[in-house]
C-alpha cells in the first residue's frame, strides 16, 4: 500500500503543522485540506496544501485522512466518514482522548483501517497562524496498540516518522488514564494556580512579583477553552480521579506543614526530585531516548550558525535545539540533541574543536 494523497480536516495548530511538515518532507505528497473559509484563505496563501476540499466527504478520495479538529467535531466527522471508507483507506485522528474513537470503530465491521493517534506536542496558542513544520520533531506520537497487527500500519508509520515524530503504543483506555494525569490535570492546575494567585492587596498586584518558576508553571493557562471543553467532557472520569489524587497529595502536604513535620515534607521533596529526574529531558513527551550535548556560547552574532554549519559539514543531524539559560551581554547554554550516542560523541568533539565549551 502506497500513500500519495493525504487529506487533513482541520487546519489549526496541529493540522496546519502537519501539512507544513509533510510539505517539507523529502517525499512529495498531494495534500488536500478542509476548514472554515477564513482559515482556508490563510492556508492556501501559505502554500501548505495543494487543494481545498469542498466538504469533509471529499476527503474520501484520498489514501489517508487526518482528523485534526477539536474532539467533539472530530467525533462527529469520524462518525460521518468511517462508514464510507474504502478497503484500502486509512482514517486517523490526533485527539487527546482515544477510547471513544476506538469504541465507535469496533462497534461494527467497516472497510479500511483506523489508527488512533495522539501527538504529545503543542503550544499554548492554537490556530494556523501558530503552526510550525517542526512541531512534531522528536515528539512522542501515541498510537492505539491494535495498529501493530495491521499490515497497513507500515506505510502509515512511515508518514509519522517523516514528520519527525517517534511512535509508541498504548491501549486506548490506558492512554486516557495516563493523559488525564500528565496532560489534562496540568492544564487544569495551571488555570487554578493563575486564578488562586490573581490577588491584589493594598494596591499591589501579586503577578508583578512572579518569577520564572511561576511563569513556567502557568504557561499553558493561556490555552483556549474551546479546545479543552470536549476533552474534559470525554475523559471526565479519569480527570476527576487525577484531580482527587492531586488534592489528596496537597492535603497531606498541608497537614505536614500545619504540624511542622518537616521530615515528611523533606521526604516529599526528595521523592519528587527523584521522580522528576526520571522524566526524559531528551524529547517532547516520554520514552524513546535521544542524546544531549550542552554548549556554552557567547552572546554574539553567528555562534549558532557556526556550530550548526560544522555539524552539517560532518554529516551530523541535529534533532533538537533548546536555549536553557542566557545572560545578556555574556552568553548562554544551549542543549543540542542527537539521534544516537555516537552522533552526540562526535558532535561534542567537533564543537570543542571549533572553540566551544561543552558538558
Amino acid at each position: 500500500m502506497e500513500i500519495k494523497n493525504i487529506s487533513i480536516i482541520g487546519l489549526g495548530l496541529i493540522g496546519g503543522s502537519l501539512a507544513k511538515a509533510l510539505k517539507n518532507s523529502s517525499q512529495k505528497f498531494f495534500i488536500s485540506g478542509y476548514d472554515k473559509p477564513a482559515v482556508m484563505d490563510e492556508v492556501l496563501s501559505s502554500g501548505a496544501i495543494d487543494k481545498q476540499l469542498g466538504n469533509v466527504n471529499d476527503a474520501l478520495a484520498s489514501d489517508l485522512i487526518f482528523l485534526c479538529l477539536p474532539v467533539d467535531a472530530s467525533i462527529q466527522v469520524f462518525e460521518q466518514l468511517s462508514d464510507k471508507t474504502r478497503p484500502d483507506q486509512i482514517i486517523t485522528d490526533v485527539c487527546g482522548v482515544k477510547s471513544i474513537f476506538q469504541d465507535m470503530w469496533d462497534k461494527k465491521k467497516r472497510n479500511g483501517f483506523y489508527f488512533g493517534g495522539h501527538p504529545m506536542t503543542g503550544k499554548e496558542k492554537g490556530r494556523f497562524g501558530n503552526s510550525d513544520p517542526l512541531l512534531f520533531e522528536n515528539c512522542v506520537y501515541i498510537i492505539n496498540e491494535s495498529a501493530k497487527a495491521i499490515p497497513a500500519f507500515e506505510p502509515f508509520s512511515e508518514i509519522i516518522h517523516r514528520i519527525g515524530a517517534r511512535i509508541t503504543f498504548l491501549n486506548p483506555k490506558v492512554h486516557d488514564i495516563i493523559v488525564a494525569s500528565v496532560s489534562h490535570l496540568p492544564q487544569l492546575v495551571s488555570v487554578s494556580l493563575i486564578n488562586s494567585a490573581s490577588l491584589k492587596d493594598s494596591g499591589l498586584n501579586f503577578f508583578d512579583y512572579a518569577a520564572g518558576g511561576f511563569r513556567d508553571m502557568t504557561r499553558i493557562a493561556s490555552s483556549e477553552f474551546n479546545v479543552w471543553e470536549p476533552i474534559i467532557r470525554e475523559n471526565k472520569k479519569n480527570i476527576i480521579q487525577a484531580i482527587e489524587n492531586f488534592i489528596s497529595d496537597l492535603e497531606t502536604m498541608k497537614k505536614s506543614i500545619a504540624r511542622g513535620d518537616f521530615q515528611s515534607i523533606s521526604s516529599k521533596f526528595e521523592s519528587a526530585r527523584v521522580k522528576r529526574d526520571e522524566i526524559p529531558k531528551s524529547n517532547k513527551g516520554f520514552m524513546n531516548q535521544i542524546y544531549d550535548v550542552f554548549v556554552f556560547v557567547k552572546d554574539e552574532p553567528g555562534v549558532i550558525s557556526k556550530i550548526s554549519t560544522a555539524l552539517f559539514e560532518n554529516n551530523i543531524n541535529i534533532k533538537d535545539i533548546e536555549l536553557l539559560k542566557i545572560r545578556e551581554g555574556t552568553g548562554g547554554t544551549f542543549r543540542f540533541a542527537f539521534e544516537s550516542e555516537a552522533d552526540a560523541k562526535r558532535a561534542r568533539q567537533i564543537i570543542e574543536q571549533i572553540g566551544f565549551n561543552t558538558n
